[in-house]
């Protein structure tokens, strides 16, 4: 091979070492990324207390809103349409059956436990002794079944919103020859008070009290299995 053909092939060689260093560099000025110091990114989780108007759960136990004093101004159509989940395992009729859940007509007031032909769970009926489903049971049960009433067997993951239980109980309250009256003032008032201690919201067997009835809101009532 002679110095010309040799002159060629280096110079085909060097152009090419060339262009390729090009395209390096000029890609790298294009696509170039700066890498954050700490890799990964932050993900804020959101907050599960936020102001959906649904009641909280503190250190201490549960604490869900008293509905006292909402009763009188309650919308009975309202809680009616919330019934309407609860269907498929109560019946609200006068004279209705049971089905998987108990019959719920005349519901407030009424000794827990008490549907004859109904097979409770064990924990209602341990509960069950000498109460009946005041409004405040009701309220308890219905706002979270599994933390109100420990061992029930009900799924329902309750009623978040203190105005929606309040609606559905009042509904409740009108399934009846002659409805249970509104709690007074005085009543309102302790009953608040147990509430703000936690006694009434940490009563484990009030958990498991309105597991029965209170299934209304939560279709899959403990009570119903």
């Amino acid at each position: 091979m002679d110095s010309f053909e040799f002159n060629k092939i280096a110079m085909a060689v060097l152009g090419t070492v060339f262009v390729l260093m090009s395209l390096t560099f000029l890609s790298e000025g294009i696509f170039h990324m700066e890498l954050p110091e700490t890799p990964g990114y932050l993900v804020e989780a959101a907050d599960d207390h936020s102001s959906s108007g649904g009641d909280t759960e503190t250190a201490s136990g549960p604490a869900y809103e008293p509905i006292s004093a909402l009763l009188a101004s309650a919308d009975a159509s309202a809680g009616e349409k919330v019934a309407k989940k609860c269907a498929a395992c109560h019946t609200f009729e006068a004279g209705g059956k049971n089905k998987v859940g108990p019959a719920l007509y005349d519901v407030v007031n009424r000794s827990i436990g008490n549907v004859g032909d109904f097979s409770y769970s064990s924990a209602l009926q341990a509960y069950a002794a000498g109460k009946t489903w005041t409004y405040d049971e009701l309220n308890g049960f219905l706002w979270n079944p599994k933390k109100y009433m420990k061992g029930t067997a009900m799924g329902f993951v309750g009623v978040k919103k203190v105005q929606d239980r309040a609606n559905l109980i009042a509904y409740l309250r009108s399934l009846s020859a002659s409805p249970a009256p509104l709690p007074t003032p005085e009543e309102e008032s302790t009953t608040e008070e147990s509430s703000a201690t936690g006694e009434s919201a940490q009563s484990g067997e009030s958990e498991q009290t309105t597991e029965a009835e209170p299934t209304t809101e939560t279709e899959q009532t403990g009570e119903t299995q």
